[in-house]
């Protein structure tokens, strides 16, 4: 791994925000979906949620531009589930919703721990999502048009979460579990050194704090043996 990569990946590490996130309700749409992760990893956030009971996600990496490598994505059959996950945080549950009780989406803290819900364009968050809610938002408009695309929508919120937290001094100090980042620098640094744990099922190894691989001879001798395949 280069000193440049290696820096690149330990500032991004340093920056991510594991008590920020965004729960998309029903949204289907794969290029929505991925490009709410592009943006998602570019302010910092470190992993989305998405409510989707009856299919199976599917990101475009081409649309992505590779950011479902760095945010995961975590799948929910129901909205309960998701929110039973973001209670044990103890975030505060946000979902855009045209109510009575909406307010501006700038008027909120996004330093304190929180979830913000998007639905679709068509249905918009679910009667469950909206009910969780401990406050809806709203982002104002003076035009003719009532909504937003969602990954507009999500942009927009995600920028002014990433703008109060800055503000705050909340980026660079590394909030993420040493395991999680050990991984990552050594899936991102040494990418063929890892497929090639996958393919032969053996652990992974540490990554020092210049990106080379910690191991044992037996781990080198595993990774360098030939790998043998059954006769078809």
């Amino acid at each position: 791994m280069s000193p440049e990569r290696l820096a690149r990946i330990n500032e991004m590490l340093d920056n991510r925000q594991p008590d920020l996130t965004l729960c998309l309700d029903r949204v289907h749409k794969t290029n929505n979906i991925a490009a709410v992760i592009r943006t998602a990893d570019a302010v910092g956030i470190h992993q989305v949620h998405a409510v989707w009971p009856d299919i199976e996600m599917r990101v475009s990496g081409n649309t992505a531009s590779g950011s479902q490598q760095w945010v995961k994505t975590i799948k929910h059959y129901h909205m309960d589930d998701a929110v039973q996950a973001f209670r044990a945080q103890d975030m505060q549950i946000l979902a855009t919703n045209f109510s009575a009780d909406a307010v501006d989406f700038r008027e909120i803290d996004y330093t304190r721990p929180t979830v913000i819900i998007l639905g679709n364009e068509h249905d918009g968050v679910s009667p469950e999502g909206i009910a969780a809610a401990d406050q809806h938002i709203i982002i104002p408009m003076i035009g003719m048009v009532q909504s937003l695309n969602v990954s507009v929508a999500s942009a927009l919120i995600m920028y002014e979460a990433q703008r109060q937290r800055q503000v705050a001094g909340m980026y660079g100090t590394r909030k993420l579990d040493d395991d999680y980042c050990q991984i990552k620098l050594f899936e991102q640094g040494h990418p063929i050194y890892a497929k090639a744990c996958t393919r032969k099922n053996i652990p992974y190894p540490k990554v020092d704090h210049l990106g080379e691989i910690v191991a044992d001879d037996i781990w080198w001798a595993k990774m360098r043996s030939p790998e043998f395949h059954a006769a078809v």
